[in-house]
């Protein structure tokens, strides 16, 4: 985990996109933010760079290759496995199915969006609070 990486966001609503860019300002965190609309420009972006990206937000509902299959092949690419590029799934979707469907692919959170924006904020900020403080076997 590279704590002062990109964090790829994959959010294919462009209003919750802008929300997000919005809140990582106002919170101060220095790391690039890269926005993605689909898991599989995602996926293209994680298999074309050589940088280690410090942590991936991504929705469920997404175009092309859902998050959930999204997780899957990273989880499953070797090279992309070893990076440590913490998983968190950040959505609207939200029923016992879809929970379980994504612990079943070992992420390392599942967050709700609220409605709110200070709701939002704080839910950020705790992501990146706790993985700013998380080692990781690549910190080494």
């Amino acid at each position: 985990m590279n704590k002062d990486g990109t964090i790829v966001i994959i959010e294919d609503d462009e209003d919750d996109q802008f929300v997000l860019e919005e809140i990582f300002s106002e919170l101060g965190y220095p790391n690039k933010r890269m926005y993605f609309t689909s898991g599989l420009s995602a996926l293209n972006f994680l298999y074309s760079t050589t940088e280690r990206p410090f942590i991936i937000i991504s929705d469920i509902n997404l175009p092309e290759l859902n998050g959930l299959e999204l997780r899957r092949k990273v989880q499953l690419d070797s090279e992309l496995s070893l990076r440590c590029i913490p998983y968190i799934y950040f959505t609207t979707a939200l029923n016992q199915q879809v929970v379980v469907d994504a612990y079943s692919t070992s992420a390392q959170g599942f967050f709700v969006k609220p409605g709110d924006f200070n709701e939002i904020k704080e839910t950020i900020d705790v992501m990146m609070k706790y993985w700013k403080r998380c080692a990781a076997p690549n910190n080494f």
